[in-house]
Order: structure tokens, then sequence, then C-alpha cells
């Protein structure tokens, strides 16, 4: 399995699926489990995620599948985490698979990360951002976000709560943020916890200020290959006082500035009904994602 060198000088490891045109995939390939995976879909995310999106694509394409988020998690670059070092460790992990030109789909933050992307390089066959607007996107309301989680992570802890509540992968909008559900099912961020160390969410505080002078809008020039957007309609997330009574919205910008971004060249979906956590699960993506890509990037047909 191929080995990449990131910015700082640590390495994460990808897996290589399938045969085909490359896709750069940055999801665990490793499905979790034990009591983590419980407690993972007790919280609504799904412990096989990343590995039932690689079956889902190995068929047709070169999927080269790598945990960054595990891994900035793991090892975290709490004043390096710019977006072109995103951009770089991204490109890095294509290198080491021997993929000079790729796709790349990203979900939530990892979606920002692919548009940074997008506009470092020329060797992206297709773009796909998933849970993250393209165009008009929260940054002012997520570094609002990461910096009130960064203040509760350097705060003297207080004891947990009676409830064991632990950190579900990609949760919305920031991996450092707890689902909890409030009676009704719903999550109540008023009521999330957080429970990553101070690295760990200073990190994502270095991303969302380097971002603060970024036009999105500008940047849509940048963008040379073909691009798909898609988000649940439901994916507004009301954060409470103590992250800073922010409401960080995904779908607005999508559904209020479909045209605008269909003329930009950007094919657009939006999947009815669905909030952050249920838009990023695998038979919600694929019926989305593989016929796209296929149609874009010459995929090869099974049989």
């Amino acid at each position: 399995m191929p080995r990449a060198e990131l910015h700082d000088g640590s390495t994460v490891e990808a897996e290589v699926h399938g045969d085909g045109p490359a896709l750069l995939l940055p999801v665990d390939p490793r499905p979790a489990e034990g009591p983590r995976a419980e407690e993972m879909r007790r919280w609504g995310a799904d412990p096989e995620l990343g590995r039932s999106l690689v079956d889902g694509l190995r068929d047709a394409f070169r999927v080269i599948a790598f945990d960054y988020e595990g891994h900035v998690m793991e090892k975290p670059k709490p004043d390096t985490l710019t977006p072109a070092n995103v951009a770089a460790d991204l490109l890095a992990v294509a290198d080491a698979a021997g993929a000079d030109r790729f796709a790349y789909y990203g979900y939530s933050w990892l979606a920002l990360g692919g548009l940074q992307l997008a506009i470092r390089t020329d060797r992206l066959s297709a773009l796909v951002m998933g849970g993250f607007p393209p165009l008009g996107g929260p940054y002012a309301e997520m570094l609002r976000v990461t910096e009130a989680a960064h203040a509760m992570a350097s705060a003297p802890q207080e004891p947990p709560p009676a409830r064991d509540v632990r950190e579900a992968p990609d949760a919305p909008p920031v991996p450092e943020a707890q689902d909890v559900p409030d009676a009704s099912g719903e999550f109540d961020w008023s009521s999330v916890e957080a429970t990553a160390t101070e690295p760990q969410t200073r990190q994502f505080v270095t991303l969302y200020r380097a971002l603060r002078g970024f036009d999105d809008l500008a940047a849509q020039a940048r963008v040379g290959c073909p691009r798909l957007c898609f988000v649940g309609s439901a994916d507004e997330i009301p954060y409470g006082e103590r992250w800073g009574g922010v409401h960080v919205s995904m779908a607005g910008p999508v559904v209020n500035r479909r045209a605008e971004l269909e003329a930009l060249g950007w094919d657009v979906r939006v999947l009815d009904g669905l909030d952050h956590t249920q838009a990023m699960q695998a038979d919600r993506v694929l019926p989305v994602l593989r016929p796209w890509l296929a149609s874009v990037a010459g995929a090869r047909r099974p049989g």
C-alpha cells in the first residue's frame, strides 16, 4: 500500500482498489468494529461508510482511499493545517499512488479541501463536493464554531456527562463535535459536548482563519474540471450559545444559488429531506456520485 509524506513530515497510508480512472477518496477504508462501531450507529454514523464507498466504486474506478480526517485527528497540525497545505497533502497522496490525473470526492470540510485543491492544480479530471457549498460557503460561521470548540478544549475540563457520548467521525460540520439527539431524534446542537484536544481543535481554527479572505465566487474561474456539488435539503445546523449562537447553512447557498452555480459550470443535486449526516451515507451518495463520475471521467464498465 502506498504511503504519502505530508506537509508536516508525517505519513498517511492509502489503499488502492480496482482499475480504471483514478479517484482520490479521503475516507477510512477500514470499517470500525466493536464498541466504537456500536456507538457510531447509535448516533447515526455508519461504521462501514468508507468501505461501502470503496466497494461501490472499485469495479469502475481505481479508488485511492485514505483516512485524512482520522490522520489529522491522530497527528494534529495545530499551526499548519492551511488550505495550501491541505491541497499539498492531497497531491502527495495522489503522487504516492502514481495518479498523475485523478478525480476527487470529499464531504463536509473535505469537500472544502477539494475546492482548495482544484484551484491549485490542473491535475483534476473531476471534482465532487458533498455537504459544503462551493459558492457562498459558511466560512465566517465555521470560524466562530471552531473558535468556540477550541476555547472549550482549552478550558479546564468539567466532569464528563453521565451519558457516554463519543465522537462520531464526519460529524457535521466539524470533526471534533458530538452528535447529540434530543427527545425527538433530531440533533440538539446546544447540547453538543466538545471532546477533542486543544491541538485537534486549533488546527481547524488555523484552517478557517486562513480562509477569512477567501472569495469563492472569484475562485470559480480557477476550477478547470467538470464539477458536481450535492447537499441535503435539510442541512441546516443551529448551534447554541456555547458555540457562538451560530447557524451554519450548508443547504441554503446551494438551493438559493442553484441557477448561479449551474451557470458557473456546476452540476447540482439536492437530496430532499436529508440532513448533513444522512446525505453522507453510501446509499445516498453512490446513486449520485457513480453515474456522474462515469459520465465525465470515462469509467470502465463492469463485465
